[in-house]
């Protein structure tokens, strides 16, 4: 464990340059004291690594020193062919780089390590689009990734739900979400999501931007993913819901609605169930989502909701009885 642990500590080291105590105990899970043991071990075996002072300070390797890459376990040799995916790299336009970078990596690692990571990409995929669709092959998408790279800004003219616009961005980062790209792009001093199939036109500016050192784009995508589901679910659906109900629910729903879905715990005498449900902003919309469960729901609250389920499933009736009758 300690040896892994202190080849864990160089690898970071060599990928960040500079690194504090508490970091590296974080990382490892260890205590602070532990990783000094580790470094003052390091530093006896003859690995040069040293210790700036200051508040801004940190461990660090001597300029130029490298880790070579037979101290990487299996899951780990595997784990890094695994994340070699062909379509997204193909679609950013590095596909050739990604499968160089590759073979360099294979030719570094050790004998009895190539079959097992050959064998993970042989045996795991990764199809990003959701059931029944497709991925988007936006035409903008390699200028934009190229923007992103080089830390330059773009002009883009932008078709939103509402208006079509027009936009100079600091673009700061890509997101593959079901098959869509996304891009985090700073204008003034917010930052906005924007769907890059969308983009009508792209114009790559030679002009750099300073990327905000507090920016964290898993953690921005993680952030604006919940308001806008928030957004899209803010209004609650007291529902009577039949044991086949409860199934459909699970299985239609989206994540943000199940984990928020509350249920009672008793069942009436049909053996029908309770729940308070996340519906849309409009009766229409939680209507809309709610007739996915067809017969196997009732809503009870509140009444606009209700009349507008009652309104649209009378007029769905009369409408097939006609065409019955015909």
């Amino acid at each position: 464990m300690r040896a892994s642990r202190m080849l864990s500590i160089l690898t970071t080291l060599q990928a960040r340059g500079q690194v504090t105590a508490p970091e590296l105990a974080e990382a490892c899970e260890v205590s602070v004291r532990t990783i000094y043991r580790d470094i003052d071990a390091l530093a006896a075996s003859g690995v040069p690594v040293y210790a700036d002072r200051g508040a801004e300070g940190g461990y660090r390797l001597l300029d130029g020193y490298r880790v070579r890459l037979n101290g990487l376990s299996p899951s780990e040799a595997e784990t890094l062919f695994l994340a070699g995916l062909p379509g997204p790299a193909a679609a950013l336009g590095l596909d050739a780089a990604m499968i160089a970078a590759q073979n360099k990596l294979m030719a570094a690692l050790p004998v009895h390590l190539r079959q097992d990571a050959r064998g993970m990409q042989e045996r795991f995929h990764l199809d990003a689009p959701g059931w029944f669709g497709e991925a988007e092959e936006p035409k903008h998408l390699r200028t934009i990734a190229g923007a992103v790279l080089r830390g330059t800004l773009i002009k883009i003219r932008y078709q939103s739900w509402r208006a079509e616009k027009q936009r100079r961005l600091a673009p700061l980062g890509l997101v593959l979400k079901g098959g869509s790209w996304y891009l985090a792009g700073q204008v003034d001093t917010s930052v906005r999501t924007y769907r890059i199939a969308r983009v009508l036109d792209c114009t790559a500016l030679d002009d750099r931007f300073d990327r905000p050192a507090d920016f964290d784009l898993a953690g921005y995508w993680q952030a604006a993913t919940l308001r806008l589901e928030a957004e899209m679910h803010p209004n609650i659906a007291i529902v009577r819901l039949s044991p086949f109900g409860v199934k459909l629910l699970d299985a239609l729903s989206q994540p943000y609605v199940k984990a928020r879905t509350q249920f009672e715990e008793t069942t009436d005498v049909d053996g029908w169930r309770i729940a308070r449900v996340p519906v849309g902003k409009t009766s229409w919309h939680a209507a809309s989502e709610l007739l996915r469960l067809g017969s196997e729901v009732e809503v009870l609250e509140p009444v606009d909701l209700r009349d507008k389920m009652a309104e649209m499933t009378e007029v769905m009736a009369a409408r097939y009885r006609a065409a019955r009758k015909t």
